[in-house]
């Protein structure tokens, strides 16, 4: 597929995305969320990366939202229909088998600010800005808005940013528990690819297992997600990874994993 909206690079065991739409300010039109689907779908096959970091190009905007120029003359069956990809896509990104850690680098709105919700990590710059301003537009937020937010800061604080359309800076997304940390924004790529390689030097079939049963568990009751979690343990100890990370703690030396 020729890519014309989004950049993937890889640098040693990290991919790095970024929705290079700068002069729209990485709004997200139907072609970028293709695009985005087809790369989730090639890291979904490449067992040499184990952790992505997702960011947007320039300076001013991680992705300001949803491109309003295609949507404005939707209706409601094209409407849902776009909403329907744009969930696809972020849930595929929700679901890949390594850690998406989100380089907000600037305005994370509307569309923009639930394709962080759908990573794994936020980690913001001090001049990032992040809302839900759909209603102002006379829409609700069409790509998870309404669930992964909810479930990331709690419903009263959702409600009350969705219902006015509010934009936070960075230190109140950071005091709601809306990001990880914020960092200084010549500083954000920086942070992040340390946070990725410092994951990536982790044992990688157990950090995949942890990532399957946090999102597993948090949709069912506790009895249920400790089975789980039980099951993933046990499923450890059929890899080779578990042998020498045992075996080199006990042994008093180095470990080098190999995804298997």
């Amino acid at each position: 597929m020729e890519l014309n909206n989004v950049i993937l690079e890889k640098e040693g065991k990290i991919a790095v995305v970024t929705i290079n739409r700068p002069k729209a300010l990485n709004a997200l039109n139907s072609d970028t969320l293709k695009e985005l689907d087809y790369i989730a779908a090639e890291l979904e096959k490449d067992d040499d990366v184990y952790a992505v970091i997702l960011t947007g190009a320039g300076d001013k905007a991680f992705v300001a939202g949803a491109d309003i120029t295609e949507m404005k003359d939707l209706n409601t069956m094209e409407g849902r229909k776009f909403s329907i990809l744009g969930n696809k896509v972020f849930r595929r990104l929700e679901n890949l088998d390594k850690p998406v850690i989100a380089a907000i680098n600037g305005f994370a709105l509307g569309g923009g600010c639930e394709l962080s919700l759908a990573c794994d990590i936020r980690l913001a710059s001090d001049r990032a800005k992040f809302g839900q301003p759909e209603v102002g537009l006379g829409i609700t937020p069409g790509f998870g808005g309404t669930q992964r937010l909810a479930r990331l800061v709690g419903t009263g604080i959702a409600k009350e940013l969705i219902y006015t359309g509010k934009i936070i800076k960075a230190d109140e997304a950071l005091r709601i528990g809306l990001v990880n940390r914020v960092v200084e924004a010549d500083k954000l790529m920086e942070e992040a690819r340390a946070l990725a390689n410092t994951i990536a030097a982790q044992a990688p079939i157990a950090v995949k297992l942890c990532k399957e049963a946090i999102n597993r568990g948090i949709q069912c009751d506790t009895d249920t997600a400790l089975m789980y979690e039980a099951e993933v343990f046990g499923e450890c100890f059929s890899t080779e990874d578990q042998k020498e990370g045992m075996s080199a703690f006990v042994e008093k030396r180095d470990k080098s994993f190999q995804n298997k």
